[in-house]
């Protein structure tokens, strides 16, 4: 009786771990040639008067600014003039095609190089419930301005907490090697808490303050992924925009939702 006492118990054990493993929902691996995958993957177009930062690219979804291939999907930024902008780029969104509340999203990625490159890994809500920016949060899960080689930065914006009011709740971290190796940028984002990370190594935590209402934690929305290169910008090119770098690419090997 002793015996099957314990080997139940185990049992129990066993099954309450398999249920608390993360399971992977969402991933696109990136293992084809061309347009990246349209049953997961949308675009934003245009300039959008600067994306609210006075950015300098304009977004395509051409070929020569994204497209995947070896095996990595490339979001590449040029210097040639379009609708107004010295710059074309991409930014390529999972918005209505990969949305979730609470995750870890993992995203292996290679960062360009150079002063007016901004490369981010972001996340947005999929619907704006609680009001439009910064009230219905942001998740900046990388964020990486090419004057500062090597410092990643991750953060949080709400209506409480963001740069507009210099209150963001930001973290930083250097790899030295970012732009030249590919590293995991990730998040783990559950009911009360964004952990950010790097290659498994967390080095900023947001925790919600049990005061904060949707004004200091909006995050308990479907969010979408947003990845792209802005050129130059208020933070991009606040040390000015190199016009002797370019072509510069973001080079992604996945991405990755565990819920």
């Amino acid at each position: 009786m002793r015996l099957l006492f314990i080997s139940s118990a185990c049992l129990m054990l066993l099954v309450s771990a398999c249920k608390k493993s993360p399971q992977l929902v969402w991933s696109d691996e990136f293992e084809y040639t061309g347009t990246p995958d349209t049953s997961k993957w949308n675009y934003d177009l245009g300039d959008n008067n600067g994306w609210g930062n006075n950015e300098q690219q304009y977004y395509t979804n051409h070929e020569k600014n994204v497209r995947v291939e070896n095996g990595n999907l490339i979001v590449e930024a040029h210097k040639d003039s379009l609708e107004g902008k010295p710059y074309t780029s991409s930014r390529i969104v999972s918005k209505k095609k990969g949305d979730w509340k609470h995750a870890r999203i993992e995203v292996r990625a290679k960062l360009p190089r150079g002063k007016g490159t901004w490369p981010a890994i972001w996340m947005l809500p999929t619907e704006w419930k609680y009001g439009p920016w910064p009230a219905s949060g942001e998740i900046d899960i990388m964020e990486h301005v090419g004057y500062d080689p090597g410092v990643v930065h991750g953060t949080i914006h709400t209506e409480a907490y963001n740069h507009i009011k210099q209150t963001q709740k930001e973290g930083m971290i250097t790899i030295a090697d970012a732009q030249d190796t590919f590293h995991i940028y990730t998040i783990d984002w559950t009911t009360d808490k964004i952990a950010f990370g790097v290659d498994d190594k967390v080095y900023h935590t947001v925790t919600r303050d049990p005061k904060d209402d949707f004004k200091g934690w909006p995050f308990d929305e479907p969010f979408y992924l947003i990845m792209n290169i802005a050129v130059g910008g208020n933070w991009g090119g606040k040390q000015g925009v190199d016009e002797n770098i370019w072509p510069q690419r973001m080079e992604v090997d996945y991405v990755r939702v565990y819920q």
